[in-house]
C-alpha cells in the first residue's frame, strides 16, 4: 500500500510539472507568434533582397580557411567600407594615390565556412549564414554591422537572428573586443540550434506515431517526451548544457508502469517476462546512455530495439523467486 501511494503521489507530481511546462511553453509560442509578425517579416524579406543583390554584384568571390581569417582581415574589409562610403557621402572622385582605383572596382565576398561576409551601402558589414542539416540546406540568417567611424566599435544594426539568442549580450562581451569570435559565435549557436530543431523534428516524422506527448523549449535545450507504445509509459528528459550544444548533458529515462498490482513478475510459455506485472518506476541506463552519445533519432531507435529486453531483465532483478 505504501508503494502504491508513494507512485500515486509520484504521478501528480508528474503530471503538474508538465503541465506547468506546457503553460510555458504555450506563452513562449504567443510571444513568438507576437514577434514574427508583418514587420518582422518585412526586415527579413528586405535584408534577404539587399543580401542578395549584394552578393550577385561581387566581382570576386575569396574562401578563407583556417588563418586566413582574421582580425587583420575584418580590418580590411572594415576600412574598405568607410573608405567607400565617405567617399560616397561627400561625392568626390576616387584618389587613386590613397588606394588603387582597382579597390573600387571590385567588389569581393568573402567565404568562411557557411558564412558569406560582404560590404553593403554604406559604413556597413553584412554576414550572411548558412544553416544545414544531413547535408541538406536549412535556413538563411542574416547580421548587420555598422561603425560610424573606423576608429569607433562596432554595433549589431539589424539581424534576422531569433529573438532567444542573447545577441546583445554577446555584442556587448564580444564585438567591441574580438569582432571575428563574435561573428564566428553567431555562426556556432545558429547551426547547432538547426541541429537540435530538425532532430526534433526527425523523430516526430519517424516515430510520431507512439510519441505521445514532446515539449520543448524554444531553443531546443529543453526537450521532454513520453513514449505510450508499450504495457508502460517511458518519460525521456533532455537538458543541453548551453545553446552550443547538440547532445544532451543531462539525461533522465524512466519507465513508469501502468499495471498497479503487486504481483511479481510473471512469464509466459515462452519465457518472456510479462510486463503487466511490473509495479515500479524503472530508470533506463542503457538508453540514458544511447541519448548521451547518439542523435536523437539513432538513439531513439537503440530505445525502442532493447526496451523490451531492459525491462525484462529489469524486473527478474526485482523478483526474489528468480534468484
Amino acid at each position: 500500500m505504501v508503494e502504491t501511494n508513494f507512485m500515486h503521489e509520484d504521478d501528480i507530481h508528474l503530471d503538474a510539472t508538465r503541465a506547468r511546462f506546457s503553460s510555458v511553453l504555450k506563452r513562449h509560442g504567443e510571444l513568438t507568434e507576437r514577434l514574427s509578425r508583418d514587420s518582422d517579416k518585412m526586415i527579413f524579406e528586405r535584408l534577404q533582397r539587399e543580401f542578395e543583390a549584394a552578393l550577385k554584384s561581387q566581382t570576386q568571390e575569396l574562401r578563407l580557411d583556417g588563418e586566413q581569417w582574421n582580425d587583420g582581415l575584418l580590418a580590411t574589409i572594415r576600412e574598405r567600407v568607410h573608405i567607400e562610403a565617405d567617399r560616397k557621402a561627400m561625392q568626390l572622385p576616387i584618389d587613386t594615390n590613397m588606394m588603387p582605383i582597382s579597390v573600387f572596382h571590385e567588389k569581393i565576398t568573402y567565404r568562411v565556412g557557411t558564412k558569406s561576409i560582404c560590404c553593403l551601402e554604406g559604413p556597413r558589414i553584412g554576414i550572411q549564414y548558412e544553416t544545414s542539416f544531413a547535408g541538406e540546406p536549412r535556413e538563411l540568417y542574416h547580421c548587420v554591422l555598422e561603425s560610424k567611424s573606423f576608429l569607433e566599435k562596432m554595433t549589431v544594426l539589424e539581424h534576422t537572428i531569433p529573438f532567444f539568442f542573447p545577441i546583445r549580450e554577446l555584442e556587448n562581451e564580444l564585438l567591441s573586443s574580438n569582432a571575428m569570435k563574435f561573428i564566428d559565435h553567431i555562426g556556432d549557436l545558429l547551426q547547432a540550434y538547426v541541429d537540435r530543431r530538425e532532430q526534433v523534428h526527425l523523430v516526430k516524422d519517424l516515430y510520431g506515431n507512439q510519441i505521445g506527448e514532446l515539449y520543448h523549449s524554444l531553443p531546443y535545450h529543453m526537450i521532454e517526451f513520453v513514449v505510450d507504445d508499450f504495457n508502460c509509459r517511458v518519460t525521456v528528459s533532455l537538458r543541453y548544457a548551453d545553446l552550443l550544444s547538440i547532445l544532451p548533458t543531462r539525461v533522465s529515462v524512466v519507465a513508469w508502469p501502468l499495471n498497479r498490482s503487486n504481483k511479481s513478475p510473471t512469464r509466459s510459455k515462452k519465457g518472456n517476462v510479462s510486463l503487466a506485472s511490473i509495479t515500479s518506476p524503472m530508470r533506463l541506463l542503457y538508453a540514458e546512455a544511447a541519448l548521451s552519445t547518439l542523435s536523437l533519432p539513432e538513439a531513439y531507435a537503440e530505445i525502442v530495439l532493447n526496451l523490451q529486453e531492459a525491462l525484462e531483465q529489469n524486473a527478474l532483478s526485482k523478483d526474489p523467486s528468480s534468484a
